[in-house]
């Protein structure tokens, strides 16, 4: 049997690609009114570093597109939830930080999202779901080389 193939790889794929739509649907229902996937997972990182993070740096974090990424900063800035400031050693560069009102955003769609993450946990144990989170890193990382 060929690599190309393998019933195994496709089969993994196939769930990983499938669970993540799901979850982006279901995450999409549930968050505040306005608030994207994107918007939140840049603001859940941002909340989550506490520091300041160039577009470029952000766009390369969620493999996303600088053009993607300033499209989504664009819209956190206009709701007021990020500050975009220019690095003041290089003026073609910027620094991007949450806003006090991007937390408060941040931790109401946390707030919104949480029933849904404990009926997930609920329903598939904690002990599988921590069992499996170090397979999903390695798969990620495994990812990441080959991009």
């Amino acid at each position: 049997m060929t690599i190309t193939n393998d019933p195994l790889a496709i089969a993994l794929f196939s769930e990983v690609a499938m669970a993540d739509q799901l979850a982006r649907a279901r995450l999409s229902k549930v968050l505040p009114k306005g608030m994207e996937v994107s918007h939140f997972s840049v603001l859940n990182h941002l909340a989550h570093i506490s520091a300041e993070r160039t577009p470029a740096q952000l766009a390369r974090l969620f493999h996303v597109t600088k053009g993607a990424m300033t499209n989504t900063l664009g819209k956190l800035e206009t709701a007021g939830f990020v500050h975009i400031r220019p690095d003041w050693d290089d003026a073609r560069r910027k620094f991007v930080a949450i806003s006090p009102a991007g937390a408060q955003a941040r931790n109401e769609a946390v707030r919104a999202i949480a029933p849904m993450f404990e009926s997930v946990v609920q329903a598939l144990g904690a002990e599988r779901i921590k069992a499996t989170l170090p397979l999903l890193r390695d798969l990620r990382t495994q990812l990441e080389k080959e991009d």
